[in-house]
Order: structure tokens, then C-alpha cells, then sequence
């Protein structure tokens, strides 16, 4: 018999999300510092402001209910100006409205969702209107992912504060992953994709580096030269003063310095001390959880927004569960998404500091669990069946080969993203599990003895030590200080797809089993290309 879970989406998601995020936070929040740009019509490609959420786009989708397809029209709008755009569609005529760019106090009810009691909804003068819709933001009053007031002299660029020279900053633009970033939003920046021109800079330790990367994405998008509006400032993550003067001169800080749990907190904190907001491609949840814990109310009071995992952590598996929400026709309640990264003639590898942050992460665990009951997160209910639980290994019948959990962020981010949408806009709660496939039982042999051998010296500050110093040696030539060639990257890609169930329209998900499933798909390049 037939799988009721044949994919039935193709989604391209767009290769670079973190130069279109800032597409998306440039028109949103820099864009508000005058009266006149309230009112400018969003481009299609940033928002889907009909539904108030943001959510993927490209593609359709099909649901089945009981072995029969329900095929939407047609695709929803982008979400963050990360996928191209499509026709919009409500989930429901409660939710429908003329595209409207957001106002400085428009609030946004929401209607109604089945399986949960409505509540009042709380209004919040003077935020931004619309939903962040992610576990990355910083928020007030302990929400995942609150919209925080555009202060005067804040990052949102409020009335009366002063013009600072940049509305954007690269930092770390000379290393790995950050040449990819500086690439993407001098491609957005020329594009036309925003409005006027855009007044960035590149920032690190060494100006030959920063001219050198310059240099690259020039010839990389075929120009002679990126043009006298980029700017290049000389700073360094070991220098407070330095990080403080380049976040004075700037709306918003692309932080691309890793590992994150060394290297992140004096740029945050820089930035929010000087009304600059920031964003990462952190994929380190201790970094995420612990910097909310220590400056959420911070940097709600200056009005500025500090989002992290804005890369290939999470934004496929974030911003996918939502995609698949959106397509069901019906309540989702449970969702898991399966990793598969391909590679080329050329082969793959990674960069070693995405070795290191897995070295590091993994020997901290202990000081996660205590961090988020710091933190206190409200328990959020389970509506509909309960997911079921997997083992650490396992077959999967889907795609014929076996699969492990995924130690990334994924799941930490997805499910304070749920735990806002339920909590703050009454929306019914999605669970979610997130895996990798990783081959069949050759591979599965060959990840058991790496694995036990990795977590023992991880526990020991000599065996950490050893691990860093020598990632090709200890990942089989899959890590390496050089990371991986352009040829590499060119022929490398995934996959995540996303089996998600629920309940069709008119049932109430307390009651009875799911009735409804749906398979989507999020595909891109490899995770540095993706991450930029």
C-alpha cells in the first residue's frame, strides 16, 4: 500500500536566508524611522502581512485525508522575504484583510483556533504590529518571540534619534561563513530589493582581510568594485570599546563570530548597550537561551531586537513547521522533520567551527537544563494525539535508510516559537521532533563507535582540547580548518522534509485520532551557502 506521506510539496527555499532576513528587518524596522515610509505598500516578496505571520512560500502543497489529496490553489506569500512569492491565502476569512505595511500601534487579533478556549487578546501600544513568529527574538515579559517598541534612538531608528553613517554592519566579514554573508547582501543590496540605497559596512580585526572579501563578492557578482557606500571598520570581539563604537555607528550588527558561546555575548551586549539591534547564524542553544535570560528585558527597554539562529539553524526547520501549518487543511498538532544532505562529485566537508561548537555544546549539557530552569519556561499542552517518541536510532520505512536525532537548535527554537504562538496569540500548539538521516546500517556502525568515542573525551578538558585541535583527524577528514572548496559547496545540498498530522476542518482535536496528514518539503544549497 501506498504511503499516505508521499511528498507532495517541492518548496525551494531561497539559497541565502540570513542577506534576506535583513531584506525583511531593513523594511520592517529601518525603514519606520519616517512618517511617510509607514504608509509604502510591502513589497510581495517580504511579508505576508494578510495573515499577520510569516511564513515560507513557493510551491504547493497537498494534504491527505484519508488517502484523499486536498490541493490548495496556490502557495502562500514569503516569510521574510526568504522564498519567492505566490498568491496569498487565508487559513480561514476571520483572518483576511487588505496587505497593509505595519503601523507604530496596530494591533493584530487573531481568530479564534480550534482545540483551545479563546482568550482576550493583550494590546500592546507603541510595538510593532504583526508577530515575529520565531524562538530566535528577545521579548519582554519572559514571550519567545515578543515585537519590541521602537525607541527613540533605538535600534528601530525612532523620531528625534540621530542618523547614524550605516543602517547595517557585517561583523566577522573575513571569516568563513561571513564572505558568504558579505556576498548576499551586497547581491540584496544591488538588486533593488530594498528602498534607496543601502549604507552598510564590514567589520573584523584586519582591513586587508575585509578589502579582500570585498574584493570577492565584487567579482563574484561581476563588478569592478562594490562602490564607496560600504564601509570597512576595524574591531575586535576582545575589545569592548571597539565593538561599542562600531554598533554607535550602525542600525543593525550581522554577527558571523564563532563559537558563539565564546565570542557572541560582547557583541550583544555592545549592541544593546548602544541601541543597535543584532542578528546571528548561532546554532548553539545554550548561547540563544542564556543570552535571552540575561538581556530580554534589556534590550526591550532600548527597543531593540536581538535574534539569533537566522541561518541553516533554524530558519528551514522554524519557519517549515509554519509552512506546514499553513498547507493543512485542518489543525496541525505534531510535526517531525528529516535532514538529508547530499553531496557532490567533489564530496563534502564542514568547517571546523561548527566542530568546535558541537564539542563544546555537547560537554555543557548539564548547564542547559539548569539555564532554562532559570529561565522557567511555562509548560505548554499537548492538543491531539501525542507524538510518539523515537529511539536514539531507528529505521525509517519512509525513506529506507536509518535516522538519529538532531542535536542542533532546531528543536529548542521550534518549540519556543510554538510556546509564544500559544501563549501570546492563542494559537493551537504544534509538536515537533527533529532527525537526520544518516545512510543505512554501514553508516549507523560507523556512528556508533565515533560517537561513544566523541562523547567520552568530551567530558574531559584534555579530550576537548584534543577535538579542537584535531578535527580532521577525530571526524574522518569531515572537518577541517579549511572548510569545505567552492566546487564543495557548489555541489552540495538538502533536504528537510516534514511529515506533519492533525485533525480536518470541523473536528475537535481533544477528541479522536488525527484524520488529516501532510508531507512538505524545504530544499537549498549546502549549510554555509544557506546560512549567508
Amino acid at each position: 500500500m501506498a504511503s499516505l506521506y508521499k511528498p507532495l510539496l517541492l518548496n525551494c527555499w531561497a539559497p541565502k536566508p540570513l542577506g534576506r532576513i535583513l531584506v525583511y528587518f531593513y523594511l520592517f524596522a529601518v525603514c519606520q524611522k519616517s512618517p511617510e515610509s509607514e504608509h509604502l505598500p510591502l513589497p510581495p516578496s517580504c511579508c505576508n502581512e494578510t495573515k499577520g505571520y510569516l511564513s515560507p512560500g513557493g510551491g504547493r502543497a497537498a494534504a491527505v485525508t484519508g488517502g484523499t489529496r486536498q490541493r490548495p490553489s496556490a502557495c502562500v506569500g514569503s516569510g521574510a522575504g526568504l522564498c519567492t512569492a505566490g498568491a496569498r491565502q487565508a487559513r480561514s476569512p476571520a483572518r483576511c484583510s487588505a496587505p497593509q505595511a505595519p503601523t507604530a500601534a496596530r494591533a493584530v487579533t487573531p481568530a479564534p483556533r480550534p482545540g483551545l478556549a479563546s482568550r482576550p487578546r493583550r494590546q500592546r501600544a507603541g510595538t510593532w504590529a504583526g508577530r515575529c513568529d520565531t524562538g530566535r527574538c528577545l521579548a519582554p515579559a519572559g514571550s519567545a518571540a515578543v515585537p519590541l517598541p521602537m525607541a527613540a534612538g533605538g535600534g528601530g531608528g525612532g523620531g528625534g534619534a540621530p542618523e547614524r553613517p550605516y543602517e547595517l554592519v557585517v561583523f566577522g566579514a573575513s571569516g568563513f561563513t561571513g564572505q558568504f554573508v558579505v556576498e548576499e547582501v551586497a547581491r540584496a543590496a544591488a538588486g533593488g530589493e530594498l528602498r534607496g540605497a543601502l549604507r552598510w559596512a564590514v567589520a573584523g580585526r584586519s582591513r586587508e582581510k575585509l578589502q579582500a572579501v570585498l574584493e570577492r563578492a565584487a567579482e563574484r557578482l561581476g563588478k569592478a568594485a562594490l562602490g564607496a557606500e560600504v564601509g570597512v571598520l576595524l574591531c575586535d570581539v576582545g575589545d569592548a570599546a571597539s565593538l561599542a563604537a562600531v554598533a554607535r555607528q550602525t542600525r543593525l550588527v550581522l554577527n558571523c563570530v564563532g563559537p558563539y558561546r565564546f565570542f557572541g555575548e560582547p557583541v550583544v551586549e555592545a549592541c544593546v548597550e548602544n541601541g543597535a539591534s543584532c542578528i546571528d547564524i548561532c546554532g548553539e542553544p545554550q548561547f540563544l537561551e542564556g543570552m535571552y535570560l540575561k538581556y530580554n528585558e534589556k534590550a526591550a527597554e532600548k527597543g531593540v531586537y536581538v535574534i539569533g539562529s537566522c541561518g541553516f539553524d533554524s530558519i528551514p526547520a522554524d519557519m517549515g513547521v509554519l509552512y506546514t501549518r499553513d498547507k493543512l487543511k485542518g489543525t496541525l498538532t505534531a510535526v517531525e522533520s528529516f535532514l538529508k544532505v547530499k553531496s557532490g562529485p567533489e564530496g563534502s566537508c564542514a568547517h571546523d567551527g561548527t566542530w568546535k561548537s558541537a564539542v563544546y555544546g555537547l560537554a555543557d549539557q548539564d548547564n542547559l537544563r539548569k539555564l532554562r530552569k532559570k529561565i522557567g519556561y511555562a509548560p505548554v499542552p499537548v492538543v491531539g494525539a501525542k507524538l510518539k517518541s523515537r529511539g536514539l536510532v531507528f529505521y525509517n520505512q519512509e525513506f529506507k535508510e536509518y535516522s538519529i536525532r538532531f542535536m542542533g537548535s532546531d528543536g529548542s527554537v521550534v518549540k519556543r516559537s510554538q510556546c509564544y504562538l500559544h501563549t501570546e496569540l492563542q494559537e493551537t500548539p504544534v509538536q515537533y521532533g527533529a532527525y537526520v538521516n544518516i545512510g543505512g546500517l554501514g553508516s549507523v556502525i560507523k556512528l556508533m563507535f565515533a560517537g561513544i568515542f566523541f562523547l567520552l573525551l568530551v567530558k574531559f578538558s584534555f579530550g576537548r582540547k584534543l577535538l579542537t585541535k584535531y578535527p580532521e583527524f577525530f571526524s574522518a577528514g569531515f572537518f577541517t580548518k579549511k572548510g569545505p572548496t567552492q566546487k564543495q559547496m557548489d555541489g552540495t545540498s538538502f533536504t528537510m522534509t516534514f511529515f506533519g498530522e492533525g485533525y480536518s476542518e470541523g473536528q475537535d482535536p481533544q477528541y479522536g485520532k488525527p484524520n488529516v496528514k501532510i508531507c512538505t518539503e524545504v530544499k537549498g544549497p549546502g549549510m554555509y551557502v544557506s546560512s549567508s
